[in-house]
């Protein structure tokens, strides 16, 4: 194995033992298999272009063509040409994801789940950190400085992870790798010098090793051994300097405390059930608002989207600070109607929440404290012990009004959804059975979310009683099944985890239902106005409340009984005033599609809207295939000059230390000379002695003088190496092999080289080359065969 290639694998292992800092980010370590994989794969690509002497950034620029290749095969195999080549379907569909996964990093805490998104960042970032570091290490043979990619890729490891996630053995893991990159490095620096310095011990010498090597190395592992140790024990040793710099980016959980606002759903629930038994029913918030629909304008404290089988519980998930404005709601097309309201609201100086009620979506928020948003259930919680006791807050919020027909045509949910359609397998048979019973005669999702609805509170003789237990067992939702008697808590678990089972991502608000009107306008919440409520995903309208708990809340307009023959035109109460509307009107239409209700508020979509914000929209995944094309295009000509220019610089670099080394370096520059002849049009005659040969270049090239003596001296120097017993080094040779060249160009008429620069004759031994090894490859192969 050669010292390069040691150095290759070296590269390769030192950026996948960083890369197992990036494991505990994520529920599931499959994606670090395909990691392996691709980095593996990668350093053959970079060992394979060197190996053929491609010119150092072409080298890289083959290796980062790879890299997508490897990325269209791992997560856009359908898109590709032949599962392999990046076509733009490929591109297109590795933006999507990538976006996807970005999305999902903010919006999930550690260890997140493995969506496809996560992973082509994770696999994308190995591999990308892969490359520079091979072109560091390897290519341009810089080992030290390639410490810096695989210290860029711990750092966000640790920076990302746990407390405690990236610990003592992920950062060992790291160091070792870049250990054994340095010396490996250092031993193809060693050869290049023959001998080294350093005493013998007895030993080594009597066994015919190379004494000054096996001290070096041994030394240099000792001193790393050493450093390493120092590393991990120091921290142990001092234990005043706390945790990492970067321990606590991140940390936390509860109410969000240092980035994070999962919410304790149990107290949550306990706390509305002692709410709705209080006797007392005191008024916990007053809000003033904008708004004509106060009887559905639902408060919501937070989001329950993990189902483990007992209860349901908020994600951890990472906050922001509360930003100037949130991010649009998941889902919600511009085709549906929605009004942007503001709501001022005041909490009793008793009432302590480390959640703010606010009404979904929010689009904005100002609250008196250190707030953070969960940027994906817009759901604000406290932070630095953060409470809304005696507060007062303004929340902006869209009343989104959607219609039976959109939610009826959504389509199917992406994979961006699927957690939100995940069930425990401890989770009875009897729930999905009886979801679909229900829904038998359903024709969609829509209509199957309205039957449940229906069936929970009307049809099913279901009672509501605040006495019966929540219940913290597999079975709970079958007992209230069968019983039929509970609270708004059972109620909407109950139709969540139903909808699920069905195949809609559903997930439970908890927060306080529509309070009661004052005479000053106000709007009084109590005690008792305590909920919880499901929400279901449409594609294009979102996140949608549902109602399924009896004499409680109210009725979204969008799943009461038709009153108009065909079912195109909801109750009057279902869309606002045209005033009211803040969305902009796009032009009248004379589509099919467009219902009577939306024709009524001159409010129905443009056909030509969809094409014009298609086409007008980013295209940076086709940009980024044309221009790898155009740079291949460009290289593929370009590469017998770049060819030509790398040997170049190689034949007449720095002269050999090692005497062993003075023949084949002669021989280079003899050949160097003889190949700048053959560019600018002297084809070599291999008959001729160097002597003679000699004569005919500085004839045919026009030299004279002290260029001419340059390149006598040089064939005398060659005819030495090939028949006397000993090479022996001529001084300044290199120079009189440069002397030769710069001469051979300069009396050479500028379209000759112009044409020696673009198109080497000399280039032709790429392909013998090629060729010789090929033959040979096909002998060996004969001779095993016999």
């Amino acid at each position: 194995m050669s010292v390069r290639t040691r150095t290759t694998l070296a590269a390769a292992a030192a950026t996948l033992l960083t890369a197992i800092a990036l494991i505990p980010l994520t529920e599931e370590g499959t994606w670090y298999a395909k990691a392996v994989v691709a980095v593996a794969l990668l350093a053959g690509v970079g060992a394979t272009a060197r190996r053929f002497s491609a010119p150092r950034p072409t080298v890289v620029v083959v290796e980062l063509t790879a890299s997508l290749s490897l990325l269209s095969l791992f997560f856009a195999r359908e898109q590709a040409v032949a599962w392999l080549l990046p076509g733009p379907e490929a591109v297109t569909r590795l933006a999507v994801l990538a976006r996807q996964g970005l999305a999902d990093v903010t919006e999930y805490a550690n260890p997140a789940p493995l969506t496809p998104g996560i992973a082509l960042l994770l696999v994308g970032g190995v591999l990308l950190i892969a490359v520079l570091v091979d072109t560091l290490a390897v290519t341009y043979a810089l080992a030290a400085p390639a410490g810096l990619p695989l210290l860029a890729l711990y750092s966000v490891a640790a920076g990302l992870a746990e407390e405690g996630g990236a610990g003592a053995f992920a950062f060992g893991a790291a160091a070792v790798g870049y250990l054994v990159l340095l010396l490996a490095d250092g031993r193809e620096r060693l050869t290049r010098w023959g001998r080294t310095f350093g005493g013998p011990p007895a030993d080594a010498a009597g066994r015919g090793q190379r004494p000054g090597r096996v001290r070096g190395q041994r030394t240099g592992r000792r001193i790393g051994a050493a450093a390493l140790g120092v590393a991990l024990l120091a921290p142990a040793a001092l234990p005043s300097l706390g945790t990492s710099l970067v321990s606590g980016l991140g940390s936390g959980s509860g109410s969000g405390t240092g980035g994070r606002g999962t919410g304790n759903s149990v107290d949550l629930l306990v706390a509305l059930r002692d709410n709705l038994n209080d006797s007392d029913d005191r008024t916990v918030l007053t809000v003033r608002t904008t708004s004509r629909r106060t009887s559905d304008m639902y408060l919501r404290i937070a989001s329950l989207d993990e189902f483990d089988g007992t209860t349901w519980k908020a994600s951890p998930r990472r906050t922001v600070p509360l930003p100037p404005r949130f991010p649009d709601p998941p889902g919600l097309g511009r085709q549906v109607l929605r009004k942007e309201v503001t709501s001022r609201i005041t909490a009793a100086g008793w009432y302590e929440q480390r959640h703010l009620p606010m009404p979904y979506p929010a689009t904005w928020a100002e609250a008196l404290g250190q707030w953070r948003l969960d940027p994906l259930s817009l759901t604000v919680s406290g932070d630095a012990g953060a409470t809304t006791e005696g507060e007062t807050w303004q929340v902006s919020s869209l009343e989104v009004l959607p219609t039976r027909e959109q939610l009826a045509s959504a389509p199917a949910p992406g994979p961006e959804l699927r957690n939100f359609t995940d069930l425990p397998s401890s989770l009875p048979d009897e729930v999905g059975e009886t979801a679909r019973a229900v829904t038998e005669d359903a024709g969609n999702a829509y209509e199957q979310a309205v039957a449940l609805q229906e069936w929970f509170s009307v049809t099913g003789d279901f009672t509501y009683d605040t006495e019966v237990e929540v219940g913290e067992d597999p079975d709970a939702i079958t007992r209230f099944l069968d019983t039929r008697q509970g609270f708004c808590v059972h109620f909407s678990f109950a139709m969540a985890a139903m909808a699920r089972s069905l195949g809609i991502p559903a997930r439970v608000a908890v927060g306080f239902a529509p309070g009661a009107e004052r005479g000053d306008g106000s709007v009084e919440v109590n005690l008792q106005d305590a909920h919880a409520w499901p929400e279901l995903y449409f594609e294009g309208v979102g996140w949608t409340r549902f109602e399924p708990t009896p004499t409680r809340g109210t009725v979204p307009e969008y799943t009461r009984p038709e009153t108009t023959p065909g079912g195109a035109t909801p109750t009057p109460s279902a869309a606002p005033e045209d005033d009211e509307l803040t969305a902009p009107k796009p032009k009248p239409s004379s589509s099919a599609s467009c219902t009577p209700e939306l024709r009524r508020l001159d409010a129905c979509p443009d056909e030509d809207e969809p094409a014009a914000a298609a086409g007008g929209g980013p295209r940076w995944p086709q940009v980024l295939l044309w221009s790898l094309l155009a740079l291949v295009v460009v290289l593929v000509p370009l590469s017998p000059m770049l060819w030509r220019t790398r040997v170049r610089g190689r034949r007449l670099g720095t002269p050999p230390r090692d005497e062993a080394d003075v023949a084949a370096h002669t021989l280079r520059l003899w050949r160097e000379v003889t190949d700048t002849a053959w560019d600018l049009g002297t084809v070599p005659d291999g008959s001729l002695t160097p002597r003679r040969a000699a004569e005919r270049v500085a004839r045919t090239g026009g030299l004279d003088g002290p260029r001419k003596d340059a390149v006598h001296r040089l064939a005398t120097a060659v005819e030495r190496v090939l028949y006397a017993p000993r090479a022996r080094a001529v001084p300044e040779l290199v120079a009189d092999a440069r002397a030769v060249v710069e001469g051979l160009l300069a009396s050479a008429t500028r379209p000759a080289r112009l044409r020696a620069a673009l198109a080497p004759r000399s280039a032709v031994r790429v392909r013998r080359a090629l060729a010789a090894r090929a033959a040979g490859v096909r002998a060996r192969s004969a001779r095993r065969a016999a």
